[in-house]
This record gives structure tokens, C-alpha cells and sequence, in this order.
């Protein structure tokens, strides 16, 4: 990442599935930029991995497993950041689960399951670090889709779980402002490299075909959603609060996306 105008020297960055993908670019970004910087996810191999990146680019990082769908261990978890690094002044909400399947190959507990990390995941993190966010200054930010907004096939449960994400991002925005706190939603494009694009976009093919639906013509990079989440968390997004941003590349503009293709590979691998 290139050199940025931004300095969170000092400060304290949560981020909530920071151990990867898009959520550990968001991490490393703040990183550079200065920040203390804390993580959570449900594997503790995955938090000392990402930790130790952290560290060993000069970070002051601290990181605990913790399962966003079980409230105590959320709570545990930003009690011990906040014991560690002080009040949060951003905190990033990312933990998220996806695959493709119909609607009617869904089971309850397999929609369950993606409503509970996505949705309730981001209401526990939010509620629980309430307590610990800097007031007045904190900035909220929570990592949505595409598909909250765009009808799109084989995705029934992650429509309807960031759907309730930017909802939540909004009714915080309106109840939290008077306290001095900001709550945005970041929406990505298709990210190169992550786990989401790969369940998404699982073969060459089915990629090249994503990026050439992309109206900037390219795969985002996770510093793409790192740089909209410090401008976010800076002064320079200080008057900005309930936005919902599309951070790609335009590919919201192009409509619900074919799935149908990755959908029958994915239920043919899991046959």
C-alpha cells in the first residue's frame, strides 16, 4: 500500500474477523497507519498468525478467538481489548459467512447460521462494545454486500442477513449520533485473494468473468476497502454517518449477478 495522508498514531482499531481476507487488509492498513490494533475470530491459530504479521511489521497488535454468535465471548473479548489498548475509536464489524444455494437447498440451521454470524455477529459486537467507544469521536464501520440491496439468486441468506446489517448500521447511525459516535457500512466488490470470492467465483472462468462485469474492469484489492475505512475513521469523514458505500469498482450498478453456473459445481462438490 502506498503511503497514505492518514495517522491513527495512538489510536485503537477493533476488528471483528480481522484474521483474514478483507477484514486483516482493513487491519494492516490501520496498522501502518499508526494504530494499536485488536482482533477477534473463532480460530485461535488463525488470531496468532494474523497477530504476528501485525507484530512483525511493527504493530502494537493484540488479538483473542471469540465466535460472534456467542455474546459472552464477544464481551470477553473487547474487555480485554479495551483493558489492553484503551476506549476504541474504530471498531470494524466483518465477521461474515456465505456460500451459494437456493433457497430451497437451504436447511432452517444452514440460513440460520449465516443470519447469526452476519447479522446477529454484528449486533453483538456492536452492542457489547458500546460501553468501550470513545465518546465523542468513535467511528463504526461494518462490512455489508452487495446483496443487501440487490436481489441475487442462490443467495437468499445473505440478502436477507446484510440487508438487516445496513438496517442496523442505519437505526445506530440515528441512536448513537447524539453521543458523538459515527456507524457506516463499507460494501466491497469482488476482492482478489479472499475466501468469499473464492465460494463466489471458484474457477478461472467463473473470475474472469466477474472482473469483466466490473465496470472499472478489475478485481478490488482488500487495501481498496482499507483505504475507505481510515478515510471513514478520519477527520476527513467526520460529518459522514449511516452511509451505506459501494466500495466496487461499480459493479452494484450492473444488477443481480448469474450464479446459477457456481451454484451447480458447488452443490456437486457437496454431493
Amino acid at each position: 500500500m502506498n503511503a497514505l495522508p492518514f495517522d491513527f498514531t495512538g489510536r485503537h482499531v477493533f476488528v471483528a474477523g480481522g484474521s483474514s481476507g478483507i477484514n486483516f487488509g482493513i487491519a494492516q492498513g490501520f496498522a501502518r497507519a499508526g494504530a494499536n490494533v485488536s482482533i477477534i475470530s473463532r480460530s485461535a491459530d488463525k488470531v496468532a498468525s494474523a497477530v504476528a504479521q501485525l507484530q512483525a511489521g511493527g504493530a502494537h497488535a493484540f488479538g483473542t478467538p471469540a465466535d460472534v454468535r456467542q455474546p459472552e465471548a464477544v464481551q470477553q473479548a473487547l474487555q480485554a481489548a479495551a483493558d489492553r489498548f484503551g476506549p476504541i475509536d474504530v471498531l470494524v464489524s466483518g465477521a461474515a459467512g456465505n456460500f451459494l444455494a437456493s433457497a430451497l437447498d437451504l436447511s432452517p440451521n444452514a440460513f440460520k447460521t449465516v443470519v447469526d454470524i452476519d447479522l446477529m455477529g454484528s449486533f453483538h459486537v456492536a452492542r457489547f462494545a458500546h460501553p468501550h467507544l470513545r465518546q465523542p469521536g468513535a467511528c463504526v464501520i461494518q462490512i455489508s454486500a452487495s446483496q443487501a440491496f440487490t436481489p441475487t439468486p442462490f443467495q437468499a441468506h445473505v440478502c436477507a442477513a446484510k440487508a438487516g446489517v445496513d438496517m442496523l448500521t442505519q437505526v445506530l447511525a440515528m441512536e448513537w449520533g447524539p453521543q458523538g459516535i459515527r456507524v457506516n457500512s463499507i460494501v466491497p466488490g469482488p476482492i482478489a485473494d479472499t475466501e468469499g470470492l473464492k465460494r463466489l467465483a471458484p474457477t478461472e472462468d467463473t473470475l474472469a468473468a466477474m472482473a469483466q462485469r466490473v465496470p472499472l474492469r478489475r478485481l478490488g484489492r482488500t487495501e481498496d476497502i482499507a483505504r475507505m475505512a481510515m478515510l471513514l475513521a478520519s477527520d476527513w469523514g467526520s460529518y459522514i454517518t449511516g452511509a451505506i458505500i459501494p466500495v466496487d469498482g461499480g459493479l452494484a450498478l450492473t444488477g443481480p449477478r448469474d450464479f446459477s453456473a457456481a451454484a451447480a459445481a458447488s452443490k456437486r462438490e457437496r454431493a
